[in-house]
């Protein structure tokens, strides 16, 4: 996941799996790939995107810091 020589690529990625594991994956793991892959597939846009807070987005939802980005970002381009 990371370019030679660069440790601090893998970190975001490390992180993710991180919080997926201790906050959404069950301990004994799931009973099949079809149930594994609905349950990431909740965590990652269910949950992680829409709910979550980061405290590296001041504590938002990955979409809602981006969707006010946007926002102010159409705002400026129309006052500007």
């Amino acid at each position: 996941m990371s370019r030679r020589g660069n440790c601090w690529d893998n970190a975001p990625n490390e992180r993710f799996f991180r919080s997926f594991k201790t906050e959404w994956m069950p301990k004994r793991g799931y009973e099949n790939i079809a149930e594994a892959s609905s349950a990431i597939s909740d965590y990652i846009w269910g949950y992680y995107q829409t709910v979550r807070p980061h405290s590296f987005n001041n504590y938002l939802p990955p979409a809602e810091k981006e969707r006010r980005y946007f926002n102010q970002s159409l705002l400026s381009g129309v006052l500007n």
